[in-house]
């Protein structure tokens, strides 16, 4: 399998003052959507679409704390990331095509996170060993973090695993320094959600 295309800023947003503010991310699919006229899934309507009758934890929900291993020896646990927000990106599998597009795209976007002095995590059931082959291969400069056994158990409390299937929903969430969940988010399977709603949930964010 050939590396996926690396997704780029398409364009410049215009605040209403006339000033260019940060560039938008379009995913091939949100892009073909625009070009053709069309308008790409509503957000609600996505989650509303889901094949779970479970939705994804709301906003005002205080998330819930989890360690989960990084490495094989070395595990990573959200209260150690207190004090700072957080972005959680549950995903189905490494390797699969919308996945490997949607995680270059977070890489991608790394700079404009980082501003909001954000870390991005990746979460999905595949191995340690597997995360790291997949770091190494795209080259990402955030950490995976494996959900592996009891498989999907984290996910599951975050309304984000689809026991149908036994794999991790498409699903994001911003969370607050206070370690409350800001915003969140469920994409269908097979759509690569961006990164724009996580960086408007950022800018949102109380500052100071």
């Amino acid at each position: 399998m050939g590396r996926p295309t690396i997704l780029r800023a398409t364009g410049e947003r215009s605040a209403p003052n006339g000033r260019t503010t940060r560039p938008v991310f379009l995913t091939p699919c949100f892009q073909s959507l625009r070009d053709s006229g069309r308008h790409p899934v509503d957000r609600n309507a996505a989650i509303s679409a889901s094949d779970s009758p479970i939705a994804v934890l709301p906003a005002g929900t205080q998330a819930p704390d989890f360690s989960l291993n990084a490495t094989p020896d070395q595990a990573l646990a959200l209260h150690e990331l207190s004090g700072r927000p957080v972005v959680l990106v549950f995903y189905p599998a490494d390797w699969s095509p919308v996945c490997g597009d949607e995680l270059v795209l977070f890489n991608t976007a790394l700079p404009l996170i980082a501003k909001s002095g954000a870390t991005v995590l990746g979460i999905s059931v595949d191995s340690v060993w597997c995360h790291q082959a997949f770091i190494a291969d795209r080259k990402l400069g955030f950490e995976l973090l494996s959900d592996f056994e009891p498989k999907g158990a984290v996910a599951r409390r975050y309304g984000a695993y689809d026991a149908e299937h036994g794999y991790c929903k498409r699903a994001l969430f911003v969370i607050d320094a206070q370690g409350t969940i800001a915003w969140s988010y469920l994409s269908p399977t097979a759509i690569n959600p961006g990164v724009d709603g996580v960086l408007d949930a950022l800018d949102a964010l109380p500052k100071g």
